[in-house]
Parts: structure tokens; sequence; C-alpha cells
């Protein structure tokens, strides 16, 4: 599981793609749990941008206070001492289906991914909350005549249009590889570049040590590949793809999902369909 302060976990660039130049890219960025969010919008707008960004602001906002197991006064603070089925009874409608993929993401990872990494008693969705709100935004967000992109910390959406942006490379400067995002595809990273081993194995509670530096996930849910991207981490590429073989379609349906491991090293696994260049 990824540690407290829902922190900043990737460091991801996106870049416009155009036919015949570069589009003007307008981004607007603020302070939300724990990390930064932001969005990019790019050409000509028919409507006005400030209320794309409000919305966003709005839906982040309402899923800090939900979701935030740092504040004693949030929903998941108050909630932390139920059983799974006690919460998904007890939860708001709105963080409802973020529950219900976490506790699945646990059953199906035999704990790998667990919310309750820390105790009984305890609950921490930092691992899959960030996605979930980019997901939440993306609904509620519509931006006339502009492309659109959402970014939570590293968690992206590419609402509108499409979108080049850069797995960082865990060992210098530069990406280690780059992807295309799709209008309707997000793209999330589980990586340790800022503060060391701070992902934690959900069975044990210890931190990760097992030769991955990264994760990215891509499919067209950031909540999944938010929750994914940690739970390949914790299982490492070769019980990862097993698990994907014999979990993903119990998990997200027929959704295509695709993964880059990074190792110590520089190695890199793939699984899915490979859309990672540079690979």
């Amino acid at each position: 599981m990824k540690s407290l302060n829902y922190s900043f976990l990737v460091l991801s660039f996106a870049i416009a793609l155009s036919g015949c130049g570069r589009a003007k890219i307008d981004r607007v960025e603020w302070p939300v749990m724990g990390t930064i969010a932001a969005v990019q919008l790019r050409g000509e707008l028919t409507s006005d941008s400030s209320r794309f960004t409000a919305y966003a602001m709005g839906v982040f906002k309402d899923v800090s206070d939900a979701l935030n197991a740092h504040v004693a006064t949030s929903g998941i603070s108050r909630l932390a001492q139920f059983a799974d089925d006690e919460v998904l009874a007890k939860c708001g409608a709105m963080a409802r289906p973020c529950y219900e993929a976490a506790f699945k993401l646990m059953r199906e990872s035999g704990g790998a991914f667990n919310p309750r990494w820390k105790g009984p008693n305890t609950l921490d969705l930092g691992a899959i909350a960030k996605g979930f709100a980019v997901d939440a935004a993306a609904q509620e967000c519509y931006v006339d005549g502009a492309d659109a992109l959402i970014d939570l910390g590293g968690n992206l959406k590419a609402l509108r249009g499409s979108w080049r942006t850069g797995v960082r490379d865990p060992f210098g400067d530069g990406f280690a590889a780059v992807v295309e995002l799709r209008e309707g595809e997000a793209l999330a990273t589980s990586a340790t570049y800022y503060r060391g081993s701070h992902i934690y194995d959900g069975r044990t509670g210890l931190a990760v040590s097992n030769g991955v530096a990264s994760v990215t996930v891509l499919c067209s849910s950031a909540m999944w590949a938010d929750g994914l991207s940690t739970t390949l981490f914790v299982l490492g590429p070769e019980e990862g793809k097993k698990f994907l073989d014999d979990k993903l379609k119990l998990l997200v349906g027929d959704m295509a999902v695709s993964a880059l491991w990074i190792m110590d090293g520089g190695r890199q696994e793939i699984y899915g369909n490979a859309r990672f260049q540079g690979n």
C-alpha cells in the first residue's frame, strides 16, 4: 500500500499532440489531497474554462472531505471502526464505488492491496482515492470546444483529445517510456521517486523490497489504474502478471489494461497492449 498523506508518487508531463505543430495549452493547478491537482485545456474554448476548473476543484474537495484518513472528522475516519460490509452500508453514495473497489481488490489480491494495512480498526484509501477523484471529476466536468486533461498528483485522465505523456525514468532525468493517452483513457504510476520505500505490502505491513522501481497502468478508469498500480508494485511482474491473468476480468470486466514495470537496473516488463514507446 502507498504510505500516508496521499503523497505525490509520479511526475508526469503531458505534451499536446497535433498534426501541424502544438496548440497552446492552458494549465491551472492548485493543492489538494496532499498533492497538486491540475486541469489542462488545449485549443479554442467556446465555453468558460473557469467553470470547468471550478467543477474539478469542487469534486476533489468533496472526495478529500470523504476519504482523507488524516482528518478525524472525515467520513473515512468515522467509518474505520466498522467491518467492511458495515462500511459499505454506512458510507455515502458518492464514495461507495471507491470503497467497493478497494475491498474487492483486497480480496482478489490476497491482501497485497489492503486498505486496513495499518490494523483492523483503520482505513486508508490513499492508494486508490486520487484515481477515484479523477474519474469523479471527469464525470462532472464538461468543456466545449477544447481538449482537456485532468491531473491529480500524476493520476491522469484524457477527458477530450489525445495527449502524450512520459513515464519518468526512476534512475535519471527524462522518460523511460512515452505513451499516447487517448480520449477517455487514464494513467497512474506507483514509484519510489521521492521518499524511498514508502509503498507497503498489505499482507505484511512492511515496505516493499522486491526490485520494482515503478509500475504504470493504462486503462479507461483512473481509479483502477491507481489501485492496480499499487497492487502490481507489491506483487512484482511475475506474480502481478499471473494476478492479472486470473483476476482482471473479475475486477474490471472487459476493460483493457496495460502495465509497465520498471525494475532496479532499468529492465522493463510489459503486460497487455504494449503501447509504451521506448521500452
